[in-house]
């Protein structure tokens, strides 16, 4: 059974930094490109980071380019995204995505999703 497991969502305050964590169980990251989605309360899902194989090209929605930094370690099968500088308008649910593409056209989700983590900017 293919899972991803995302870990490392919670309460933090504005200005602070967390860094989530995707495993995979099932099957090897490494054919896959990578990455993030988020889903704040009433709105629609919405790409934050994807990054190709080997890990390099890692591509950011506009809202979280040069806050947030997408890596990866295939030998773990896991996928990071180190988020800093956070504002409230980063709260959402977390979710990480396997076999996603990334084209002139605009990202697409692949067909492996993790159960998602909640990550909360309050003071």
């Amino acid at each position: 059974e293919v899972q991803l497991q995302a870990s490392g969502g919670g309460l933090v305050q504005p200005g602070g930094s967390l860094r989530l964590s995707c495993a995979t169980s099932g099957f090897t990251l490494r054919p896959y490109h990578g990455g993030w989605f988020r889903q704040a309360p009433g709105q629609e899902r919405e790409f934050v980071a994807a990054i190709n194989r080997s890990g390099g090209a890692p591509h950011y929605s506009d809202s979280v380019k040069g806050r947030f930094t997408i890596s990866r370690d295939n030998a773990k099968n896991t996928v990071y995204l180190q988020m800093n500088s956070l504002k409230p308008e980063d709260t959402a649910v977390y979710f990480c995505n396997a076999g996603l593409k990334v084209s002139w056209a605009g990202v697409s989700a692949g067909p492996y999703w993790g159960q998602g983590t909640l990550v909360t900017v309050s003071s």
